[in-house]
């Protein structure tokens, strides 16, 4: 290829992403200048092929009017150009970068690792991390049934987020619950937390004991569930999009709201959150007309979760941990005898350290 068949992205672009010592720290790669640094009437002056101090093919740019020179590897082109084609492979955390599942989809293949394995061996921890990226969860069987023990499987992938709640919580039946999970109630299809902003992005919840008749847990993928309200009602997932809705906790030491739509789309329409929580649901204040309209459409999508196909059930079992996606996964589960024992430790974490730790893993040749 000759210089003048090389197609030029945008020259502001180009200059930007300058891999030079004056343009980057050679420690950690950070740019030394602001946008507002660069020459208002930027331009390539001329162009031509070179190689790079480490002998790869590379594209030379000279600037006009600074006569800057930047030497780009074609390599690197190629899988960022705007003038290749190649479009963004996105952050993972959008429906594009998901596999959304109903629950026959997964009959017989739920993603679980054993302990053991996952904390000795960095292809099983891949698998693991890679699931709850992909389909929202991982079982993680035979955690030893300690106190706290949540905390460390939590700090495996990340840190724990703490709340009000403290580093952990425990789901059990208490005298005087802030809090219908701390009952014996059916809890329906939700997500936690959502009267927070940020919303903790990762849940998880170590079963210590499950003696109790019933409390059977539950899943269904929120994503799935809002990709098939904008195929089936187009209205109702516009509005859900667009409107914040207020929600609220409050006890005798907390007070929390955030408003937000119970579905979040990014700048390309993409379903990037859903924020479904009936308990946490405060007294909505709009004009009349508006509240037709949003209460038309959560109840369109309130009975998506509900629908038995999209219901994922199973039992926990002592030693049994889930780790899910907050943001996108609904738990749920059946109501049980409060005379049985039954106890589960929870703790929150966020999807930046998991998806930290699966890319140094990666990097280190750990994921398949």
């Amino acid at each position: 290829m000759t210089a003048t068949t090389i197609p030029h992205p945008p020259a502001l672009w180009l200059r930007d992403n300058c891999p030079c010592t004056e343009c980057r720290d050679p420690r950690n790669g950070q740019k030394l200048f602001q946008i507002t640094d660069l020459p208002a009437d930027l331009a390539i002056g001329s162009a031509h092929e070179a190689r790079t101090s480490r002998g790869e093919a590379a594209r030379e740019i000279v600037w006009a009017p600074d006569g800057h020179r930047s030497c780009y590897p074609l390599a690197w082109l190629d899988a960022h150009s705007p003038a290749s084609g190649a479009g963004h492979p996105g952050d993972g955390r959008t429906e594009a970068d998901k596999e959304l599942w109903s629950a026959a989809d997964l009959l017989g293949r739920l993603p679980e690792a054993r302990w053991a394995a996952y904390g000795s061996t960095d292809e099983v921890r891949a698998g693991a991390l890679e699931s709850v990226q992909r389909l929202g969860f991982v079982l993680l069987r035979e955690v030893p049934c300690r106190d706290r023990q949540v905390l460390a499987v939590a700090r495996t992938f990340g840190f724990v987020r703490e709340t009000n709640y403290g580093e952990l919580f425990e789901v059990r039946v208490e005298a005087d619950p802030n809090n219908l999970a701390f009952t014996g109630a059916r809890i329906t299809p939700h997500t936690d937390n959502p009267y927070r902003d940020p919303v903790p992005t990762l849940q998880l919840l170590h079963c210590l004991a499950n003696e109790a008749r019933g409390g059977d847990s539950g899943l269904v993928d929120g994503f799935h569930g809002a990709a098939l309200l904008r195929s089936e009602d187009p209205e109702a997932f516009r509005v859900l999009t667009r409107f914040p809705v207020e929600f609220a906790f409050a006890d005798a030491r907390t007070e929390l709201r955030a408003h937000r739509p119970l579905i979040g789309a990014d700048g390309l329409g993409r379903i990037r959150e859903v924020r479904f929580n009936n308990r946490s649901t405060a007294t909505l204040h709009h004009p009349a007309e508006v509240l037709e309209a949003f209460y038309r459409a959560y109840r369109s999508f309130g009975a998506v979760p509900l629908r038995p196909e999209l219901q994922l059930e199973f039992r926990l079992a002592p030693g049994d941990c889930l780790v899910f996606d907050n943001t996108r996964l609904l738990h749920a589960r059946t109501a049980f005898a409060e005379s049985g024992a039954r106890h589960l430790q929870g703790t929150y974490a966020d999807l930046d350290g998991l998806a930290s730790t699966l890319a140094v893993l990666r990097r280190s040749g750990g994921a398949r």
